[in-house]
C-alpha cells in the first residue's frame, strides 16, 4: 500500500476504443481514483473483466489484469483473491455479462462474501453486439430484436444481491465523478463483497436511459438521511420501482469476509514443492 499513488498511475498506455461519450470512461476514472485513494497501487491490484464494452477495461488500466469469458469474471476474481489474499481484486463487467449469463455466478459470489469489489457498468442495453435488450432494459424498450419491447420486467440487481445475502450494495452514476469515486472507495474498504451497480449510459444505442434522464431522476440517499445499516430501510429503497437511487443502500458492518471466516490468509499463488504426483497425468487425461 502507498499514500503516494495517484489515480493516473492506474492509466495504461492503451487508448480506449469506447464510443465518444460512453459512460464507461467515467466509471473507469472513478475506479482508478478509488483504488488510489485507498492506498492501493498497480503492483498489488488485479482487475478481472468479462465480455462486453466493459471487457477491455483491464487493458486500459495499469495493473495485473485478466480478460475472461462471458459471465465468468467473478469466479476468476474469487480464485485470484483466495490464491493471494494480499491482492486488491476488482471485478468489472456490464449488465449483460453480470445479470444474464453471469447471473448464477453473481448470486454465489454475493453470498460467499469474498473480500473484493464488483463494479457493473449498467447501460441497460447490449452495446458491443449493437443494441439488443439486456436483462435491465425496460419492459417496453424497443430494439431491432425486440420491436415491441422485451415484454418482461427488468432484473433488479440490487434486490438480487440483497436476497443473496449481500453485505454491501450500492449504486452510482458514472458522470457524477466525485460521488461515484466515493461510493466505489467505500466498496473497496468494505470487509467483504462490495457490489456497485453503476449507471453508465450508452450514447450510441440507448436514447432512453440517457445522461439527462439520470441527472433528472437520481435521488442520492445520502441527502435524505438514509441509514445504510438499517436493513428494512435499505430493502424499502431497493424494491422501490418508482425511483432511481444513488449511494450506499445497504451495508452490514458486522459481516465477516469469507477469507477471514475460513482462515484463508496464505499466498497460494506459488507451490514450492511443485505439482502433486500424478497431477499432469490427470490434466492430460482430460485435455
Amino acid at each position: 500500500m502507498s499514500s503516494d499513488v495517484r489515480f493516473t498511475d492506474f492509466k495504461s498506455d492503451k487508448q480506449p476504443t469506447w464510443c465518444p461519450g460512453c459512460g464507461d470512461f467515467g466509471t473507469m476514472n472513478g475506479m482508478m481514483k478509488a483504488l488510489a485513494n485507498t492506498g492501493n497501487n498497480p503492483d498489488n491490484t488485479f482487475i478481472v473483466a468479462g465480455i462486453g464494452c466493459s471487457g477491455k477495461i483491464g487493458t486500459y488500466m495499469h495493473s495485473y489484469a485478466l480478460h475472461g469469458v462471458h459471465g465468468r469474471a467473478l469466479p476468476v476474481g474469487t480464485g485470484v483473491k483466495l490464491a493471494n489474499p494480499e491482492l486488491e481484486v476488482m471485478v468489472a463487467g456490464g449488465d449483460g455479462d453480470g445479470y444474464s449469463i453471469g447471473a448464477g455466478h453473481f448470486v454465489h459470489a454475493v453470498r460467499r462474501n469474498v473480500d473484493m469489489s464488483y463494479i457493473v457498468m449498467d447501460n441497460r442495453i447490449y452495446g458491443l453486439t449493437k443494441g439488443q435488450a439486456s436483462p435491465t432494459s425496460r419492459e417496453d424498450f424497443e430494439t431491432s430484436t425486440t420491436p415491441e419491447g422485451p415484454q418482461q420486467p427488468p432484473v433488479n440487481p440490487l434486490a438480487l444481491a440483497l436476497a443473496s445475502g449481500g453485505t454491501f450494495i450500492a449504486q452510482s452514476f458514472s458522470t457524477d465523478a466525485q460521488r461515484h469515486a466515493e461510493i466505489v472507495q467505500k466498496a473497496i474498504e468494505h470487509d467483504g463483497f462490495g457490489f456497485v451497480n453503476v449507471f453508465s449510459p450508452c450514447v450510441t444505442f440507448n436514447d432512453v436511459d440517457t445522461y439527462d434522464y439520470f441527472r433528472d431522476s437520481l435521488v442520492d440517499v445520502a441527502e435524505s438521511g438514509h441509514d445504510p445499516t438499517d436493513y428494512d430501510a435499505a430493502k424499502s429503497k431497493i424494491l422501490d420501482a418508482e425511483k432511481e437511487y444513488q449511494g450506499v443502500l445497504w451495508q452490514n458492518e458486522s459481516a465477516v469476509a469469507y477469507d477471514k471466516k475460513h482462515n484463508v490468509n496464505q499466498d497460494m499463488s506459488t507451490v514450492d514443492s511443485g505439482a502433486p504426483d500424478g497431477a499432469m497425468d490427470l490434466v492430460r487425461e482430460f485435455y
